[in-house]
């Protein structure tokens, strides 16, 4: 029987629907993740904000009780059950870092259960129905990566998947798999008209930032529709995972709950930066205007 190489890594993302009860939402999760560290997945991605409905449909100071501290409770859980499976599990979560500050935080636990450390969501949406504004403060730890025991991975959370800036100041620093956690879907009023567009545009800006840093995309989505306030969201799941020339590996359903598992190559990686060196060839000399909000 031939041997699987070393270089080989299973990922799991957790596509999820999310009831109005968050204690719920962490068991199924947690019963999601172990679910895929069975089936062998190493590096573990849950969808964003996973305890709770996406309450950010509305403008309401009731929703900060949702929020927890880290460590804390899910962190805790997580935690053991990564040192259990000796698997890398990334938890997406609404952080209370203080009265009044909040931030919307990926958490990432190394296979031995240990909190590696948390990356704080930097671009925060402001448009009908993601009223993201009102609960987070802008992330403040920067672009990070973490040299898991089966990878060095970068997490990035959902609105940050629109800027090649953050995808390329994460796979700077070595990134061999970007994750982003996301809760992502329609308007159902504009869902005919403008639907498949919106999605298009989704998966092609993600898979264009793993042909662009020479990486693997991952992209963990919820699924159901949400309704909190006027027609509610109608999340489009299809989580999927990108190779590094951007091509689909892998790709979940848009309707239901799956555990999708996916054997990379990280060798790949090394192979493919080589080939397209986009790395070698940048002109950092002439990137300047790049920190300039806009150029006239």
């Amino acid at each position: 029987m031939k041997r699987a190489s070393a270089s080989v890594v299973k990922i799991g993302l957790i596509q999820t629907t999310c009831s109005a009860e968050p204690e719920a939402n962490l068991e199924k999760t947690l019963a999601l993740t172990e679910r895929a560290a069975r089936r062998g997945a190493q590096i573990i991605c849950s969808p964003e904000l996973f305890r709770t409905q996406y309450f950010c449909q509305s403008e309401d100071h009731e929703n900060f009780k949702l929020a927890e501290s880290i460590p804390g409770p899910s962190t805790n859980a997580f935690g053991k059950l990564a040192k259990k499976h000796r698997a890398v599990v990334i938890a997406s979560l609404f952080e209370k870092r203080a009265a009044g500050v909040y931030h919307n935080t990926a958490a990432v636990m190394d296979a031995d259960g240990s909190l590696l450390g948390i990356y704080r969501k930097m671009h925060i949406p402001d448009d009908p129905l993601y009223y993201e504004k009102f609960y987070f403060t802008p992330g403040d730890l920067g672009f990070r990566v973490w040299p898991t025991r089966y990878g060095k991975i970068g997490v990035l959370v959902c609105w940050d998947q629109w800027y090649p800036e953050a995808a390329r100041l994460t796979a700077l620093q070595g990134a061999q798999i970007l994750f982003y956690p996301t809760a992502i879907g329609w308007h159902p009023g504009e869902k005919k008209k403008y639907g498949q567009s919106q999605h298009d545009a989704w998966e092609i800006i993600q898979r264009s930032h793993a042909v662009a840093n020479g990486c693997y995309v991952a992209v963990p989505n919820r699924v159901g529709h949400e309704k909190l306030a006027g027609r509610g969201i109608e999340f489009w799941g299809q989580s999927f995972v990108a190779g590094t020339s951007g091509e689909i590996l892998a790709r979940a359903g848009a309707c239901q709950e799956e555990v999708l598992i996916v054997p990379v190559d990280l060798a790949r990686v090394d192979v493919t930066r080589t080939h397209w060196p986009f790395l070698r060839d940048r002109r950092i000399d002439a990137y300047g205007n790049l920190t300039q909000r806009f150029v006239d």
